[in-house]
């Protein structure tokens, strides 16, 4: 595919890989980005963890490629000198009805190939001394890494190798033309023989822009963190998790030590009224109405009244939320901690009300959609681009 003209839309760290990628390829790459600066939404404020794929079913997407990611990401990280550290993590089950539940991510992670070992309650205070614990799972290459930082050094390497990085851009139109596509921006227009959409949190408005109906609609969950206060960091050596509801894609509120060495706590997960909605008061009507008449988003809701209302208190409750945490440490309590910001996620959900479990990638002539690239997408980023680079040889 070498020579294929490709315009990126997207300025997060995957839309930053492909761009790298592509470019050192030798393709003629423009990358256009709403925002004035990179990973300004869901990779500049997420947890900053590299996962190592223990959730995920064996066989999808996200479990090659967060498998392989894990390796590529920690890689990249030692060859540009970005800072990270693996150590670790426990998955933590603080109750006998868990069990079960361990015991299931135990077998994906071992048919996913992700060195672990399930621990006793000794076994496991001996790397986390606060826990609480009735068994747990320790994976052995959970990382941690500025995946901010990541994106500068994407952003650069793509610039070396003759990418056009346009910040300010938001795409306004996009249209077919013979052998690829025009699309228009804020700041000009730019004719390819491929599109890339890598648009996160607006892909699917994207996708409608360039005349592709969505096999999915986005609906923003908020996420908040707090942060342990500095003296009691101590509490916390490494990542500690609970385990997940196996029916819902997030993960709970746990615990992480971060590479400055803070300790964050989070995320909940709250529906937000707003795509780039980062407090309750962030309300944009024409997002809330899209959400609110989605015949998707209603089924899910129905389905999960009860959890979406535990979701609500814990976001307004510091006392609830520190009770969350206290289940896995259990010295934590409300005085602990203080509000540490919040991120929203771009979850892709079905027609019929489904989440969408694995990454969904639409392609059609001379375009390529990413759908669904929530976590492990930070973590799997090398992985993902080089696919759909890959990828782009068939589509052009």
């Amino acid at each position: 595919m070498t020579g294929t003209s490709i315009v990126i839309v997207g300025g997060g760290i995957l839309g930053l890989a492909v761009a790298a990628r592509a470019a050192q390829n030798g393709n003629p790459v423009t990358l256009l980005e709403k925002e004035q600066d990179w990973a300004a939404h869901q990779t500049g404020h997420n947890s900053g963890v590299i996962h190592a794929g223990p959730y995920y079913r064996p066989g999808s997407l996200k479990a090659k490629m967060c498998s392989a990611g894990n390796a590529s990401m920690v890689a990249f990280a030692r060859e540009h000198g970005i800072r990270h550290a693996v150590p670790g993590k426990l998955i933590v089950a603080t109750a006998e009805s868990e069990r079960a539940g361990l015991h299931e991510l135990h077998r994906r992670a071992i048919a996913n190939g992700v060195p672990c070992r399930l621990l006793d309650a000794d076994e496991a205070s001996g790397f986390e001394p606060e826990v609480d614990a009735v068994e747990a799972l320790r994976v052995e290459t959970t990382g941690i890494i500025d995946y901010t930082e990541v994106c500068r050094v994407l952003a650069a390497l793509a610039i070396e190798h003759g990418a056009q990085l346009i910040t300010g851009a938001e795409v306004t139109a996009i249209r077919d033309v013979p052998g690829g596509v025009v699309v228009e921006h804020t700041r000009g227009e730019v004719e390819a023989g491929l599109l890339v959409n890598c648009a996160g949190l607006h892909s699917d408005r994207v996708a409608r822009l360039a005349g592709v109906e969505p096999e999915v609609r986005i609906v923003p969950f908020r996420g908040e963190y707090y942060e342990l206060v500095p003296e009691r960091r101590h509490l916390v050596r490494g990542l500690i998790y609970p385990v997940p509801d196996p029916d819902l894609p997030f993960l709970g509120v746990h615990l992480t030590r971060m590479v400055d060495g803070s300790v964050h706590a989070g995320p909940n997960a709250v529906l937000a009224f707003a795509r780039e909605g980062y407090r309750w008061r962030d309300i944009d009507l024409r997002d809330s109405a899209e959400t609110l008449t989605y015949p998707g988003f209603l089924r899910m809701a129905s389905h999960n009244v009860v959890t979406g209302a535990r979701e609500i208190v814990r976001s307004l409750s510091r006392a609830s939320f520190a009770a969350s945490l206290a289940r896995l440490v259990p010295a934590i309590d409300e005085h602990d901690i203080v509000r540490a910001g919040s991120g929203v996620r771009a979850q892709a959900v079905r027609r019929d009300g489904s989440l969408a479990d694995d990454f969904v990638i639409q392609r059609v002539s001379h375009q390529i959609h990413v759908l669904n690239a929530p976590s492990p997408a930070a973590t799997s980023a090398l992985e993902i681009a080089a696919h759909l680079v890959a990828e782009a040889g068939v589509a052009v």
